[in-house]
C-alpha cells in the first residue's frame, strides 16, 4: 500500500550531484538543484519544530549532494558534502518542492536578504 500521493518512477543525481532529477508517475518531473534541497531540508535542524524556528540557512550555492539512501518505500535521505545527513524527503515533500520552486526560491531569496546572509557565505540566521 502506497500512502504517497505522488510516487517517483525515476530518481538520478545529476552533473556530479550538483542536481537531484525526479520523474513522477503522474508525469511531474523535476531538477532540483543540491543548494535548493539543502536550504529547504526538512529536518528539524532547518525547519524547526515550528514555523517560527525555521533556520535560514546561507552558504550553500555550490553545496553537492553525495549520497541517497532509501527511507522505506515512501522517502529518501539525502546525505550532502557538508555533513548534513538528516533530512528525510518524502516523495510528496520532493513533489511539493519541484512544484513550488518559484514561490519556495522567492521566499528564500528574501529571508537571506532580511537577515543579511546570501547563498555564497556560510551562515544561518
Amino acid at each position: 500500500m502506497r500512502n504517497a500521493t505522488h510516487w517517483p518512477s525515476e530518481l538520478r543525481l545529476k552533473e556530479n550531484g550538483r542536481l537531484l532529477h525526479i520523474k513522477f508517475d503522474d508525469g511531474g518531473e523535476y531538477a532540483l538543484a543540491a543548494e535548493y534541497l539543502r536550504v529547504m531540508s526538512p529536518s528539524a535542524e532547518v525547519q524547526g519544530h515550528r514555523e517560527e524556528d525555521r533556520v535560514t540557512v546561507g552558504g550553500k550555492r555550490n553545496c553537492v549532494i553525495i549520497g541517497v539512501e532509501p527511507v522505506g518505500a515512501y522517502a529518501v535521505r539525502l546525505s550532502f558534502d557538508d555533513l548534513h545527513t538528516t533530512g528525510i524527503f518524502t516523495w510528496d515533500y520532493l513533489y511539493d518542492l519541484g512544484a513550488g520552486f518559484d514561490q519556495k526560491w522567492a521566499k528564500y531569496e528574501a529571508e537571506l536578504k532580511s537577515k543579511g546572509l546570501d547563498r555564497d557565505k556560510p551562515g544561518q540566521a
